[in-house]
């Protein structure tokens, strides 16, 4: 049974970050050296500079993560691998650029042997690690602590508590510098333009709604229920909106249908009228197609179709909870 191991492993992962956190709270210096980073992050980015993230190993699959992470949140960022930045690479370095360089014992070669060109440079190291005393530490303008007691590895020998603890200082990093610049979801859209995000963050009730009048159902209220079921069987929206002089009064959903149908014989006497639901519930054009989701998923009943209206309640088309399934 290898369940209680592979739990102990993310209970010891998960205590190195409490125990991060408990150090940053009791050691001033520790919060200091973070407060400036972040400072420091801020004022070179703002004045057109990047962030270049380092590491070897773990470590720079850790920071190439981490650069993704600022660049979608606002910070430009990009990673540079130390071996290629030093045969050219380092060409891409900014002179408002600041570098993020992560190794757990601090004293990876690599990585050391390209320091004295940002040192040359003038452009400030952050060093992350797990060492205070080691040459990456005494060469940054600023260490962040990332030490641990040990690694979630039974030998103490794999890169595990050490590198989710550099992730996760990472996605803090991030976030903060985000709540720092005020980063809006709308922001946060033009950066995911694709994908799932992208779509929820972007698209509107008007790109998903069949809009009136060529492609939205409407009916009058006089009409007869058979004009109301030949419409809805042509058009197979879910349902059909009852109009008066283009403003939307009541709509009449398959379910109101098979209601009036428990009439039997008094059905075909019906009009549109008496069979609507009054006052439904709606949206409008410029509304996120995510939020209309919403609105039609939480509640005690779903709701599969809604009406687009503007602010006068004129109709502006019908939104299927079928297509917001298929585009979010």
């Amino acid at each position: 049974m290898r369940f209680k191991e592979f739990c102990q492993v993310l209970l010891d992962e998960g205590m190195a970050i409490q125990k991060a956190v408990h150090r940053y709270s009791n050691q001033p210096e520790l919060a200091a050296s973070i407060d400036q980073s972040i400072q420091l992050i801020l004022d070179r980015t703002n004045a057109g500079g990047k962030v270049i993230l380092l590491g070897i190993g773990k470590s720079g699959k850790i920071a190439s993560k981490i650069a993704a992470t600022l660049s979608s949140t606002g910070t430009p960022a990009v990673f540079v691998h130390p071996t290629e930045a030093l045969h050219g690479d380092l060409g891409v370095v900014g002179p408002n650029d600041i570098v993020m360089a992560f190794s757990y014992t601090g004293n990876t070669e690599e990585l050391l042997e390209i320091l004295p060109f940002f040192d040359h440079k003038n452009i400030p190291v952050i060093g992350i690690g797990g060492n205070p005393k080691s040459k990456l530490a005494l060469r940054s303008k600023h260490w962040i602590d990332a030490s641990v007691e040990k690694e979630a590895c039974p030998h103490n020998l794999a890169p595990t508590t050490s590198t989710t603890l550099a992730l996760a200082i990472g996605d803090a990093l991030s976030v903060s510098l985000l709540q720092a610049r005020g980063f809006s979801p709308e922001d946060f859209a033009r950066n995911h333009p694709g994908g799932s995000l992208g779509k929820r963050l972007q698209l509107t009730v008007k790109d998903l709604m069949h809009s009136y009048p060529d492609q939205c159902p409407t009916i009058k209220p006089d009409a007869a229920m058979d004009e109301v079921l030949e419409l809805s069987t042509r058009k197979k929206l879910g349902g059909v909106l009852v109009e008066e002089n283009g403003k939307l009064i009541g709509i009449i959903t398959d379910g109101d249908i098979r209601r009036a149908l428990q009439h039997r014989e008094k059905f075909f006497t019906l009009n549109a009228r008496e069979v609507m639901t009054q006052n439904p519930i709606t949206v409008v054009e410029n509304m996120l197609a995510y939020d209309a989701l919403r609105i039609m998923e939480n509640r005690e009943s779903q709701i599969s179709v809604l009406p687009v209206v503007s602010e006068k309640f004129e109709i502006k088309g019908l939104l299927r909870i079928h297509d917001l399934f298929s585009n979010l």
